[in-house]
């Protein structure tokens, strides 16, 4: 494998995780590539994702949130991040770690329409190896309920950018209760409005303030 001798020492693994990040946060896919190429048989497959490029997409979103980039950066730096974790698929398989963790259905409910922090959530959970359903934006409630028993689900993720949209994650967990599949899928919460103290009142076992979060939380639930 390839190793960096410039200078006759060897990039630590915190330069290579920086330079994976910083090439998602540049969205160019060349430079993602290259940098997993650089990292391959250095650094096992899930840190390069998890402390690399999971952090760049996580860096993205932030900046997306503030205002200082574009929902087609966005985009272009999420299909950057695919095609560098596309290189490591044959390791992870190989190590286990893909798909195995469990199965986790992620949505925002219905009457919300954000997609941007969901689907960097899905991206990053999938990246961590996690099999996940992403149902996109504005889904009907019972849409959870039908795709976590055909996919059967450890685990929904919930989101919701507004205040008037957050009681469908409390109707989700209602109806999970109804259907007998409470005991059996955990449920995660996020968006601007939610929060630890939501999450607890409603019944959901935990709350995400960001994707990195959510990779941590639904770890610690599901393993």
């Amino acid at each position: 494998m390839f190793h960096d001798f410039n200078g006759g020492c060897n990039t630590t693994n915190e330069e290579l995780f920086k330079e994976l990040s910083d090439a998602v946060v540049s969205c160019k896919k060349d430079e993602v590539l290259a940098a997993v190429a650089k990292a391959k048989g250095n650094v096992p497959a899930v840190e390069i994702i998890d402390k690399g490029l999971a952090a760049g997409m996580n860096e993205v979103g932030v900046l997306f949130e503030r205002g200082k980039l574009f929902l087609p950066h966005v985009m272009m730096a999420a299909d950057a991040m695919s095609s560098g974790v596309a290189e490591l698929d044959d390791e992870m398989a190989g190590s286990g770690a893909a798909s195995k963790l469990g199965v986790i259905v992620n949505g925002t409910v219905e009457g919300d329409v954000h997609d941007i922090g969901k689907a960097i959530v899905s991206t990053m959970l999938q990246a961590a190896g996690f099999e996940v359903h992403d149902i996109g934006r504005d889904v009907p409630l019972q849409n959870f309920i039908d795709k976590i028993k055909e996919t059967d689900a450890d685990m929904v993720g919930l989101s919701a950018l507004m205040t008037t949209t957050l009681q469908g994650q409390k109707e989700v967990v209602e109806l999970l209760k109804e259907n007998g599949l409470r005991d059996k899928v955990k449920v995660m919460v996020g968006g601007a409005p939610a929060t630890d103290a939501w999450a607890k009142k409603i019944g959901a076992d935990c709350y995400a303030e960001n994707a990195s979060e959510a990779v941590v939380k639904a770890k610690e639930l599901l393993l």
